[in-house]
């Protein structure tokens, strides 16, 4: 186990270096600067400024100090907000989209396996059909349809629910939550169902119903720890997504999420504000890869960690 997460380790942190290296080139390539405004601003003024934030060193220079801060976990100050540094922002959008992300993931992880073993145990009945084309349907329309339509219908029509903003507490997250878990309930019931199945045409677990056991103890003690093997997968990457934010689901519910903070900064240029939601959303993924093959190792003993 020390040999894998050491090795593992030696792969993550060149490729958190690859990502912010090219997430550091490609905002400095991108026309004009943080500090453009409707107003032009006279050169002196600007050239101070651009003093000030070191962005009138060469890049290879700004690029250096900047990777010398994130080694130590520090990642500068917001261009745009002068009282706010880049950890400061993240602090205020992350509890935000945690709980946004976790809630969307448990619900789509409850219903999502559930619907998946029910089509399994179905399959090629109404049940299954009727469950697959709903699934299709839930992996086409994209979150930025599904969020105003559930706003639509269920804010301004019914009354049932805020329109937006965090005022209402736990009410407000009911349908970003909502709309997070739609496309990940059709995601993670076809994987489900397809691991089901496999798993169910397997030789232990005929060899299982051939001693009598209970056909509730084969799905549940036998064929499912096999049928989420493809689940634990895709989780990880799928964790990372949802507890980082949304970009679309928090501008459209207007909620102070690190999705949110993520476009702002790129419409205003902030670029280290983009950085910083950028590495943290590389680490989470890098991060939760690795705990997913943890997971999956213990879930398969044909899988060793060495």
């Amino acid at each position: 186990m020390f040999r894998f997460l050491l090795r593992r380790l030696l792969v993550a942190v060149p490729t958190l270096l690859l990502v912010i290296t090219a997430a550091f080139f490609m905002m400095r390539a991108a026309p004009g600067n943080p500090f453009e405004t409707a107003r032009k601003l006279p050169p002196q003024v600007e050239k101070n400024i651009m003093a000030k934030y070191g962005m009138d060193r060469p890049l290879p220079v700004q690029y250096a100090a900047y990777l010398g801060g994130v080694v130590r976990g520090d990642f500068g100050p917001s261009l745009k907000y002068a009282d706010k540094s880049v950890l400061d922002i993240i602090r205020q959008g992350f509890p935000t989209s945690l709980a946004i992300g976790l809630s969307a993931l448990t619900l789509a992880s409850v219903l999502g396996v559930f619907l998946g073993v029910m089509a399994a145990l179905r399959q090629n009945q109404a049940f299954d059909f009727a469950t697959m084309a709903l699934a299709i349907l839930g992996v086409c329309i994209p979150t930025f349809v599904t969020g105003p339509i559930l706003l639509q219908v269920f804010a301004s029509w019914l009354g049932w629910a805020p329109t937006g903003g965090v005022s209402n507490g736990a009410r407000s997250l009911v349908l970003p939550v909502l709309t997070l878990a739609l496309p990940q309930i059709a995601i993670i019931s076809r994987l489900t169902r397809a691991g089901m199945i496999e798993a169910l045409r397997s030789n232990y677990v005929r060899t299982a119903r051939a001693k009598g056991l209970p056909n509730s103890a084969i799905v549940f003690r036998h064929a499912l720890r096999a049928g989420v093997l493809p689940l634990v997968s895709y989780l990880g990457p799928a964790c990372a997504g949802l507890v980082t934010g949304s970009l679309v689901v928090e501008q459209v519910f207007n909620l102070p999420g690190l999705g949110k903070s993520f476009i702002t900064g790129a419409l205003q240029r902030d670029y280290t504000v983009v950085m910083g939601v950028v590495i943290l959303y590389a680490a989470l993924i890098l991060a939760l890869n690795l705990v997913a093959d943890v997971i999956q190792a213990l879930l398969d003993p044909r899988v060793k960690l060495s």
